[in-house]
């Protein structure tokens, strides 16, 4: 018993350690791919990781008008999103602190980290943090109703919030195609752009700042601060590509009980997968151009809609409503 529970939580660990160290990697695949197609030169590959360890060596500066909020609040930003990334089921499913890898309190935890990082935003006073910070509650306002709404339905289709549960379901059913699930895949993709501040929503690498919403607010962050940070945004993308992979695309997922051979195979194909995203997302955002900021309640507005139409055709297919 003690042996098994050991084994438990070294995978545990290796999965939380995976999680932290694949991230910079996803965004590294993602700005390679969009220079590919762009025809640039574009940076290395392990560009990310390069600018994480230059910050972590930089001293932070602070303002003299900023509170105790903005010092602390990178590491409460940066513990809440690596402890959400690492509930999310996956290279394997049933791990000892999966129980408490429920989808409500991955919202919560990233709710938290938002709040903290829009309130950091406007602690120093200038005023386009205070812009930015506006903008993300904005967004937040409406992104949180919908992914509410996905919950909902991968509860009643699955009987679970919890995520192993609705991994297990599907992996039961591989071949069943939900119109409520594939209305709740397009709803959580645009949740996915929208929490992630990618394009169309906003441009992770724009310096315009009448038109940022993320960067605004992290504008007087530097060194060791601006280091947690960045590593939150990148852990909160692949967090949000294994909840993709994990709900809609949980193949290759070992059991708890696989062991060490099969567990290797879950994370062969994890990563795959998880990279497999990353390069999409560079093609979907070579492809179309960023919004207008005012436009972004109807472009969220699709994601409602489509979440509450989901949730109605899985009351009915459960027959509560007939």
């Amino acid at each position: 018993m003690t042996g098994s529970l050991l084994v438990q939580f070294l995978a545990q660990g290796v999965q939380m350690t995976l999680v932290l160290l694949i991230s910079p990697l996803a965004v590294g695949v993602v700005r390679r791919v969009k220079a590919v197609l762009m025809r640039r030169q574009g940076a290395p590959l392990l560009q990310a990781y390069r600018d994480l360890v230059k910050l972590v060596r930089k001293e932070a500066i602070v303002a003299e008008s900023a509170s105790w909020l903005f010092r602390t609040a990178p590491y409460l930003i940066f513990a809440l999103t690596w402890v959400a990334a690492a509930l999310v089921p996956s290279f394997a499913s049933g791990l000892m602190f999966n129980w408490a890898a429920d989808v409500v309190a991955l919202v919560a935890l990233l709710g938290a980290a938002r709040a903290l990082l829009a309130l950091a935003g406007m602690d120093v006073g200038t005023s386009f943090g205070g812009i930015g910070s506006s903008r993300e509650m904005m967004i937040a306002t409406l992104a949180e109703p919908a992914m509410m709404l996905i919950v909902l339905t991968l509860a009643i289709a699955a009987g679970t919030t919890r995520l192993a549960g609705v991994a297990d379901f599907f992996i039961a059913q591989p071949f069943a195609v939900r119109v409520s699930m594939a209305l709740s895949l397009i709803a959580l993709l645009i949740v996915a752009l929208a929490e992630n501040a990618r394009i169309p929503v906003d441009n992770p690498i724009t310096h315009l700042e009448l038109t940022m919403v993320h960067e605004a607010m992290v504008l007087e962050y530097s060194g060791r601060h601006l280091a947690l940070i960045e590593s939150a945004s990148h852990l909160k993308l692949v967090l949000y590509f294994s909840l993709l992979v994990c709900l809609f695309a949980p193949f290759g997922m070992a059991p708890a009980a696989a062991g060490l051979a099969g567990w290797l195979v879950g994370l062969l194909a994890w990563i795959a997968k998880i990279m497999l995203c990353a390069a999409l997302l560079g093609v979907w955002e070579v492809s179309i151009a960023k919004m207008r900021v005012f436009r972004l309640p109807d472009f969220l507005g699709i994601a409602f809609v489509f979440g509450f139409i989901a949730i109605l055709l899985a009351f009915l297919s459960r027959g509560v409503l007939a």
